[in-house]
């Protein structure tokens, strides 16, 4: 629905299918991985209450709301039109990409705001049965699930708010390690607070990074990693 920082929308495909009915992600961010499975029952859970909000307002808007919007141009600053405070915070993640908190201004980098807006409306049904709340993740009841985890990497969490930053990754990989159900776990080759494998290579404005996978539940990426070394 919007760009965040850390967003999956590019390599969502390359993740396992749930295995469950029911899909958690407790660092949801733009929850690229349930609005790929949206049909399931979906709960989303963040700590970062300005994420949290923006999908309240996407979950009570109809298509003519998104449609509404104003059609933002190049050079245009959300604080130039009579709207809301969230609609101005959802356009703040709509008129730039990949940023950790909404931005005023119209980036050069976004492409056409209307086109967006109407791809955003044709799809703003899909989430109208999800359980959306803000929480940390340690608190969330352990259920059978597919439990999609993608935290503040172990380096790069300070590009996140405060409200997500800090993370206690031994805490969170024995959290992970014990999720009833499917456990998949995002993270770069970098990081070494659970065995991850690597999956793709990304190459980013100045760095290229492989993007790694944990789960409790054997992958094709096990045997990839295994091939390495035969």
């Amino acid at each position: 629905m919007f760009s965040y920082y850390g967003s999956k929308s590019k390599i969502v495909n390359y993740y396992p299918p749930p295995k469950y009915s029911k899909i958690i992600e407790p660092f949801c961010g733009s929850a690229r991985y349930s609005l790929k499975y949206w049909q399931k029952d979906i709960l989303l859970v963040d700590k970062y209450d300005v994420i949290i909000n923006v999908w309240h307002y996407l979950q009570q808007c109809s298509e003519s709301d998104i449609i509404g919007l104003p059609k933002m141009k190049q050079g245009d600053n959300v604080d130039n039109y009579d709207i809301s405070d969230i609609e101005k915070t959802f356009l703040g993640f709509i008129i730039t990409r990949g940023v950790e908190s909404p931005r005023k201004n119209v980036s050069s980098f976004v492409g056409e705001i209307e086109t967006k807006l109407k791809d955003i409306a044709k799809n703003i049904h899909k989430i109208k049965h999800w359980k959306i709340i803000q929480d940390d993740y340690i608190n969330i009841k352990n259920e059978d699930a597919t439990w999609f985890i993608d935290p503040p990497y172990q380096w790069g969490g300070d590009y996140y708010k405060e409200s997500n930053k800090n993370i206690d990754f031994k805490q969170l990989a024995e959290w992970c390690r014990s999720r009833n159900g499917q456990a998949i776990v995002c993270e770069n080759t970098k990081a070494d607070w659970l065995p991850f494998k690597p999956m793709i290579d990304l190459t980013g404005t100045k760095h290229k990074t492989t993007e790694a996978i944990w789960s409790n539940i054997k992958t094709n990426f096990d045997d990839i990693q295994q091939n390495l070394f035969d």
